[in-house]
């Protein structure tokens, strides 16, 4: 019965012509597909690496510049591009470019020259790990993204839910009313409270920023870079020897734990502050979070920082995204986007981007943040 029921096999297979399909890709790569009843082979295309690139064709090159009036696309670099960042020698490439398997093949050997090692630089970058749980069912879980992009995150209503999850994480943890969906990094982040805490304030008379001498260095470079457009003058020295009196100050930084893992009473200062209508931000740690008195509770008005360490991995430095919290009244002044909880025609809950103030595709040329993406 067996040899009689494989030739029977063998016969009906033999009958059954090949089907071949194309499946038509978003980026143009046609892959023929061969198949009997279940059993499906997929054949690669043969197309070089850049035949597949989706990029514009030859005649939509034409098309475009004929709309601006030009010949070719060395007359449009000639009246586009400055002379003076014009390379003036031909690019470095070698006779023979390399096909999309041996660009893999050389990529890989490249990488496999890294040498990862413990790191011990702390500063607001340490190491982590991902637990597997979370991996599978959160990071690798396809109800949580979808294929499309995140500039169109009303499509997918998993990212917006864990946007929303990571939002009320960060004002759980930090005593904040309102969290945002994360900023670039941590070093902007504090430019960011800078920035609000000197337009929340009299602009002319308040133009100094205090900060403290134990911040990590990296976020007190990037504070100085940004308050020179503002006019803002940035003073480092030590939390205990801030002064209010002149009712110059528009707000003052400080890191909890600081960058030597210090971590400091800063209750009085804010009080004072507070007193003199300086806006107080804190930098801090999620982690540490999990142990310490949150900021909004000893009265800090911002609270940003690093949330690479629930398990993001250093990759080499970053950037990591940023959280930034602060009372619900500096809404309208906060920067990035604010997830919320609505509901859709038929009454169902939706959630969607509440608000988003200060970004580029918003308020056009008047924009103040262009901070929409982050990990």
């Amino acid at each position: 019965m067996i040899r009689a029921g494989a030739a029977a096999a063998a016969r009906t297979a033999s009958r059954l012509r090949p089907i071949t399909a194309v499946v038509q890709r978003p980026i143009g790569v046609c892959m023929p597909v061969r198949h009997f009843a279940t059993n499906v082979t997929v054949k690669r295309s043969t197309m070089p690496f850049v035949r597949r690139h989706n990029g514009p064709l030859p005649s939509e090159y034409e098309s475009m510049l004929a709309v601006m009036g030009m010949k070719n696309m060395d007359e449009l670099v000639e009246r586009t591009v400055p002379d003076i960042i014009r390379l003036k020698r031909p690019l470095e490439i070698e006779d023979s470019p390399l096909s999309e398997a041996e660009l893999i093949k050389r990529f890989d050997a490249l990488v496999g020259e890294n040498r990862v090692f413990r790191s011990y630089i702390g500063q607001g970058y340490y190491n982590t790990f991902t637990l597997p749980v979370l991996q599978r069912n959160v990071l690798e879980n396809p109800g949580w993204y979808s294929q499309y992009t995140p500039y169109q995150p009303e499509i997918s209503q998993g990212r917006l839910e864990s946007l929303l999850n990571y939002q009320t994480m960060v004002s759980d943890l930090t005593g904040a009313a309102m969290a945002n969906a994360s900023l670039l990094d941590e070093a902007t982040a504090c430019a960011e409270a800078m920035a609000l805490a000197f337009g929340a304030g009299n602009r002319k008379k308040q133009t100094r920023f205090l900060v403290d001498r134990h911040v990590h260095p990296q976020n007190i470079a990037v504070l100085r870079t940004r308050a020179e457009p503002f006019g803002v003058e940035v003073a480092v020295q030590d939390f205990r020897e801030f002064d209010f009196g002149a009712g110059d100050v528009c707000g003052v930084l400080v890191q909890y734990p600081n960058t030597e893992g210090t971590v400091e009473d800063y209750s009085a200062m804010a009080a004072a502050a507070q007193k003199a209508k300086a806006m107080v931000a804190c930098a801090t740690d999620l982690l540490a979070l999990t142990q310490l008195k949150p900021p909004g509770e000893w009265g800090a008005d911002v609270v940003l920082g690093n949330s690479q360490r629930f398990g993001v991995p250093l990759g080499y430095g970053g950037p990591h995204a940023a959280f930034f919290a602060t009372h619900a009244k500096h809404a309208r002044k906060m920067p990035g986007r604010i997830i919320g909880l609505s509901k859709d025609a038929r009454g169902q809950p939706a959630i969607r981007l509440a608000l988003q103030a200060r970004e580029q595709h918003i308020r056009r040329e008047r924009a103040t943040s262009n901070i929409c993406t982050a990990q």
